[in-house]
């Protein structure tokens, strides 16, 4: 290591610069979104909806798909290089995707950003757990993970930014950003190497390990059943609330959607950013004292998320539906920055990064099919009662972290 390196500074220095990769991760994967008006006056296929459906369709697939064997890679080879390689690859589909001129070329460069950006969260969340090992560890995945929420809301002015300019340009200078700062984390992004002989010899054992038998070790770990399952339930009203509460919020408050899309995307991610700075440092200084401390925290996440579907479902009013929806944000929050904290305490370090790929795909696949079950009780005029339904899963989600998870250490070597 060089000085940088031991220093105390760097591993907040990692952080931060994985703040910028997690924030460029959302931002280009939401911009296509919001640029949809502007792209059609060019690329009529995307005039029908079923097209520009498909279009958003065909990077979750992939992406969920691809996050297990994401996640198994990361646990193998330098995750700096994989992160540089990731942010690489999506950067320059974000570059090409201003030079389509057809459907078909945009639908194989979503693909390929399917797969490259999945290579990038199971190795990030690792990568930071490594540098890690002490009590900080829910406060600096905390952080990264507003990276993605203020991605997302950036990513919403893909529209205003292409208006301006257009959308070819919007997408070539986004790449060019990402296409740059990979050259900068391959100068200043390094792996952490461990000092002490045992562990540098298991950490070449794992890369010998075969996948499938990586796999076969996470799955039959109970406690990871129990977090796949919380995570899972979570994902539900977490999608929900990114695809449906605008429309909820037209519907139940009567106001246009070009109020109601702004007030629920900034309700959301406002309150999420306060949780995970308030479950963060909650969680480090609390497993101090507890091991179980993190659980705790991430259950009171889950708790303050119960009552507000509920409210969001059946709630009548503005005040109702705001309050429902800072509740949920901050115990999405304290929820989310925790997840990686939890798990570290369950499975080995050779391990994480691929259990967290397991996870990820958990979570987006539960994300494609409450998307779709709502969009059902949408049309049935029973949207509301979808949301408050959803709160039933969290329960029993609630149950099960409380009751099964027993941590002996806050870090599984």
């Amino acid at each position: 290591m060089n000085r940088l390196q031991q220093s105390k500074v760097y591993p907040w220095l990692v952080v931060a610069m994985l703040w910028l990769v997690a924030l460029l991760n959302y931002m280009d994967r939401q911009m296509l979104s919001t640029m949809q008006p502007e792209m059609q006056k060019d690329i009529a296929e995307l005039i029908d909806p079923v097209n520009f459906g498909r279009l958003m369709a065909i990077f979750l697939w992939i992406y969920g798909l691809v996050s297990p064997f994401a996640g198994a890679v990361a646990d193998r080879i330098s995750k700096k290089w994989l992160i540089v390689a990731s942010l690489g690859v999506w950067s320059a589909v974000t570059l090409l995707m201003g030079y389509c001129s057809s459907f078909r070329q945009l639908y194989w460069l979503r693909a390929l950003m399917g797969i490259s950006e999945a290579l990038y969260i199971p190795a990030a969340l690792s990568l930071i757990a490594d540098w890690f090992t002490g009590s900080a560890r829910s406060f600096a995945i905390g952080i990264h993970m507003t990276g993605l929420y203020i991605g997302q809301a950036i990513g919403g002015f893909g529209a205003t930014v292409a208006a301006a300019h257009s959308w070819q340009s919007t997408f070539h200078w986004f790449g060019i950003i990402g296409i740059s700062y990979a050259v900068v984390l391959i100068l200043l992004l390094h792996d952490k190497r461990s000092e002490i002989p045992y562990v540098a010899e298991k950490a070449v054992e794992k890369k010998k390990e075969p996948i499938f038998r990586s796999f076969s070790i996470v799955f039959s770990n109970i406690a990871f059943w129990t977090i796949l399952f919380f995570f899972a339930s979570s994902s539900l009203p977490g999608w929900a609330t990114k695809n449906w509460l605008p429309t909820l919020f037209a519907g139940s408050l009567d106001i246009p959607m070009s109020q109601a899309g702004p007030i629920s995307t900034i309700t959301i991610a406002a309150s999420s950013f306060i949780g995970v700075m308030l479950g963060g440092p909650v969680s480090d200084r609390w497993v101090r004292r507890n091991l179980r401390g993190r659980i705790y925290t991430s259950a009171i996440g889950l708790a303050m998320m119960i009552p507000a579907l509920v409210l969001l479902g059946v709630g009548k009013g503005m005040f109702a539906a705001v309050a429902a929806g800072l509740c949920f944000g901050i115990g999405y929050g304290m929820f989310d920055t925790n997840n990686m904290p939890i798990l570290c305490q369950f499975v080995s370090a050779r391990h994480r990064a691929t259990a967290y790929g397991v996870m990820n795909m958990t979570g987006v696949f539960a994300g494609a099919i409450i998307t779709n079950v709502l969009g059902k009780w949408a049309a049935g005029d029973n949207l509301g009662m979808g949301f408050a339904l959803m709160a039933g899963v969290l329960v029993l989600a609630l149950v099960l972290q409380l009751t099964v998870l027993k941590p002996t250490t806050d870090n599984m070597e």
